[in-house]
């Protein structure tokens, strides 16, 4: 199991972004994966199409490592349409292998295709495709869905139709973008687990995991792909739109408004900051304490403590110091190293500290290890009393749908209470939000149309190769 650099919180999954009818799609692409940075920094990759044909490249690193070598010509010669991808491996291994776009010569075509999301039958469609005599180059999901649709295919046809068949036999939870000759596709499954949206500029069509990114390139939103939604944008730029399929439920992951996405973005038609400070208010109903200051742990609990110290009354501040210049591939392989990359990424500030009842507000927490070691160092700078509180429930379950969550046993909260887990961490109070109050701070998306399964165990589609390993236990 590998950890992220403070050990306490899930790896991100995927960004996807894509661009047709621009003369500039490859530069527009890059700066919208700039955008995306946040949601994978292990590979990032560009597939474009030119007059003369289709061209890819991917690397391991950020964004700015993997195209900072591109010579001005790959950038300038004239291209229309293209599709990029950042990546951390929720499933498959970190690996130049398993970098995105994955791309495949397809009968006539050469096609590309960049995924976000996890197939809960992707073991099982890996056993199959093996039985059947594929050659299998990485362990992706995404590899696998063009097998599928290439199993399909019409050699003389537009790989399309294939595509789509490709993703009505596949489960879980998945946001595309492909390209080819023929066109651009976006297509979001039934369940719509992660977001994807469309944006227009001039008469370019964008298309993009989180509304930040249409931002960064001057889009202007349209709409988001609806779940099960399936559009081919053509060579001319127009759109047509079909359908995959159609669920009883939807299940946004309601993750994404506690961690995953930008406070600048809207998903799930809410916007990212609004609803976090109402995690933040709620949770101050919730949870009173009797503090001097409130103050965040940089940067997933900024919101939200800024929701709690308005709702609450207790002062703002900013004890806990960010260093930017350690990003979240800051990951090592023992636990004395993990513990000083923590103290690189945070340190506190003891005139902030010394001598007051802090409440500590975090958007979430998963091991515990790297709490305890927050507290400690408060507790070292003076504070009289740490207090902390937690802006979502706690985790009691993993992720089968784009998060690498660990496994069960290595969640708190699934092994001890809450008065244990306070006892552990060190801290005078410990609280959670609750599951009712975190879905009463959605506006725009009913309740019951959210995906909960981290807190809740309510899994909208079980992964089939994991049900049967839990249950041989």
């Amino acid at each position: 199991m590998r950890m992220s650099e403070d050990c306490d919180k899930p790896r991100d999954h995927c960004g996807v972004f894509g661009i047709a009818n621009h003369p500039n799609a490859a530069d527009l692409t890059r700066l919208g994966l700039y955008a995306l940075q946040h949601r994978g920094q292990e590979s990032a990759g560009i597939f474009l199409l030119r007059e003369s044909g289709c061209e890819l490249h991917k690397g391991m690193g950020l964004v700015a490592e993997v195209f900072r070598k591109l010579p001005k010509e790959w950038w300038k010669t004239p291209q229309s349409m293209a599709i990029g991808h950042v990546r951390y491996s929720t499933a498959g291994s970190s690996s130049l292998v398993n970098a995105q776009p994955f791309a495949v010569e397809f009968g006539q075509w050469y096609l590309a295709l960049a995924h976000n999301g996890n197939l809960a039958n992707g073991g099982e469609l890996r056993e199959q495709l093996k039985r059947d005599g594929a050659i299998l180059q990485g362990n992706t999901d995404t590899e696998l869905i063009l097998h599928i649709a290439a199993r399909k295919h019409g050699m003389e046809s537009e790989p399309w139709d294939a595509l789509r068949d490709a993703l009505k036999s596949v489960t879980g939870a998945y946001s595309i973008v492909a390209l080819c000759e023929a066109g651009m596709v976006a297509a979001r499954d039934p369940y719509g687990f992660r977001p994807l949206v469309i944006g227009k500029v001039g008469d370019s069509i964008v298309i993009a995991s989180e509304t930040s990114a249409l931002d960064m390139v001057g889009a202007v939103y349209e709409r988001d792909v609806e779940p099960g939604e399936f559009i081919v944008v053509d060579r001319a730029g127009k759109m047509h739109s079909s359908r995959i399929g159609d669920v009883e439920r939807k299940a946004h992951c309601v993750f994404e408004l506690v961690y995953f996405s930008r406070p600048d973005s809207r998903i799930f038609g809410e916007c990212v900051y609004d609803v976090r400070k109402r995690f933040g208010a709620k949770l101050a109903e919730e949870a009173p304490v009797d503090a001097d200051v409130c103050m965040p742990i940089p940067d997933g609990g900024t919101y939200a403590a800024l929701g709690f110290a308005e709702a609450s009354g207790i002062p703002f501040d900013m004890g806990i110091m960010r260093n930017h210049y350690v990003g979240r591939t800051f990951i090592q392989p023992n636990q004395e190293d993990r513990v000083a990359a923590v103290r690189v990424k945070l340190n506190a500030i003891s005139e902030a500290i010394d001598g007051k009842r802090v409440c500590l507000i975090e958007d979430s927490i998963v091991r515990g290890n790297t709490s305890k070691i927050r507290v400690k160092t408060l507790r070292e700078c003076g504070a009289k009393e740490v207090h902390m509180r937690v802006s979502c429930p706690p985790h009691i379950s993993p992720c089968y749908y784009g998060i690498d969550f660990p496994d069960r046993n290595e969640l708190i909260a699934n092994n001890y209470s809450i008065d244990q887990i306070a006892e552990m961490i060190n801290v005078d109070s410990l609280s959670y939000l609750s599951l009712e109050g975190m879905l009463s701070c959605v506006e725009h998306t009913k309740p019951q149309d959210y995906c909960h399964a981290c807190f809740s165990g309510d899994y909208p589609v079980k992964d089939t190769a994991i049900c049967k390993r839990d249950n041989a236990k």
